[in-house]
């Protein structure tokens, strides 16, 4: 089994910042693809920022230039630094990893953590 699990989140005033991790443990054998999701209620989950396995990055617009996602593949996590947060950001923030968890098989899949609320206040 693979947890993913999520910290960081909470209540900030908007153009403050926060950063959030995520750690996968369990039976890891490889991790590609890490993410990070939003959802607010009502609206699908939507893509805030992806990494690979060796660095290459993926924003969605509304967050270029204000968030960064960066991992630590020894210690397999993912994180996002977010600056310059506006009220629209506030979302419960969930995390993604595509994970290979058995050693005879090279099959990755797809795990979720189970979401850290960011709020940001006017």
């Amino acid at each position: 089994q693979v947890q993913l699990v999520e910290s960081g989140g909470g209540l900030v005033q908007a153009g403050g910042s926060l950063r959030l991790s995520c750690a996968a443990s369990g039976s890891i054998f490889g991790i590609n693809a890490m993410g990070w999701y939003r959802q607010v209620p009502g609206k699908q989950r939507e893509l805030v920022a992806t990494i690979s396995r060796g660095g290459s990055t993926n924003y969605a617009d509304a967050v270029k230039g204000r968030f960064t996602i960066s991992r630590d593949n020894a210690k397999n996590t993912v994180y996002l630094e977010m600056n310059s947060l506006k009220p629209e950001d506030t979302a419960v923030y969930y995390c993604n990893a595509n994970v290979r968890s058995k050693y005879w098989s090279t099959t990755y899949l797809e795990y979720w953590g189970q979401g850290t609320q960011v709020t940001v206040s006017s």
